[in-house]
């Protein structure tokens, strides 16, 4: 991803940055993808000691 980020100063301190809206949404949706593999990995630790069942067992009481 390249950004073409404009910094805009008042007083002589940066105060807000401008992208174009593609760039925008690019990151946007980069952070949104972070979010949800935070929510992921958190859900995963909560179930880290929940019992399993192997696959093939799971095969085999549906009939497959």
């Amino acid at each position: 991803m390249v950004l073409t980020p404009q910094v805009l100063e008042k007083d002589g301190e940066k105060q807000f940055v401008v992208l174009p809206y593609e760039q925008f949404r690019e990151v946007q949706e980069v952070l949104e993808d972070f979010e949800d593999l935070k929510a992921l990995r958190a859900a995963k630790d909560a179930d880290r000691d929940e019992p399993t069942v192997p696959l093939a067992e799971v095969k085999r009481e549906l009939g497959l």
